[in-house]
């Protein structure tokens, strides 16, 4: 049987605020496997924020087992965390996250410097990376002279360098207009298409509906969990709007 990528097991996170408890997440379970694209959707409150810092190994659970790869995630160290995080995610944030005084292939050339490459594989990597999202004209550019656009698809060239087994995808279009949204969701579903595995963490139904798979969460509970095309019924949008 194949083993999940992702995989939650009763995952639950607690925070105190003052004396009340915050159950962010409440005992969720899922499983991701290879080559899915799969969304997950709630409203701000939900548990997907919880939901994405824990499969990118920013955050363990309170409880429950999260499975990176068949890895237990929750009985890592820091150094561990840091250390699968590089090796396994690749991460595309909404406000891209670039450094401003690397060029961009200064920039894509991040994760390999932390994964120990050589200066000239990191090059060649990163050159090729850049070329893949159609900025290979402009390696020597700053990301200040970029359009927000041209900033997110640095940011997948570098999500994409380390040839993570997962690409985290977190509110990818939240800073960008229609147009360019569209442009980066039509990316992150090519890469589907070429095997890789993608997880979209929103709260916009009309981004999640590009992928697959939804998983809805509502109160930190999964509410949905199935193909795309049946996630917008009344039954199953329990209540979490766009």
């Amino acid at each position: 049987m194949k083993t999940p990528l992702v995989e939650f097991r009763s995952v639950c996170k607690t925070y105190y605020m003052g004396e009340d408890i915050v159950r962010a997440a409440d005992n969720i379970s899922f499983s991701i496997y290879e080559n899915e694209f799969v969304a997950i959707v709630g409203k701000s409150g939900s548990g997907k924020s919880t939901c994405m810092n824990i499969i990118g190994c920013l955050d363990v659970p309170t409880s429950g087992t999260y499975l990176l790869d068949g890895r237990d995630v929750g009985q890592m160290d820091k150094n561990e965390l840091a250390e699968i995080r590089n090796e396994k995610l690749g991460f595309i944030f909404q406000q891209y996250n670039l450094l401003p005084k690397m060029n961009l292939l200064e920039n894509v050339e991040v994760p390999l410097m932390y994964a120990g490459r050589p200066k000239g594989e990191r090059r060649r990597i990163a050159k090729e990376m850049l070329e893949k999202v159609g900025l290979g004209d402009k390696i020597r550019h700053k990301p200040n002279q970029l359009s927000g656009g041209q900033q997110q698809r640095v940011s997948i060239a570098r999500a994409l360098s380390n040839s993570p087994s997962v690409i985290l995808a977190d509110e990818p279009t939240g800073a960008l207009d229609s147009r360019t949204s569209r442009e980066v969701l039509g990316m992150l579903q090519d890469l589907h298409q070429q095997g890789n595995t993608v997880v979209l963490i929103t709260h916009d139904n009309s981004i999640a509906a590009t992928a697959e798979r939804i998983i809805r969460l509502a109160d930190g509970k999964v509410i949905y969990d199935g193909p795309t095309e049946g996630a917008f019924s009344d039954e199953h949008m329990g209540g979490t709007g766009a």
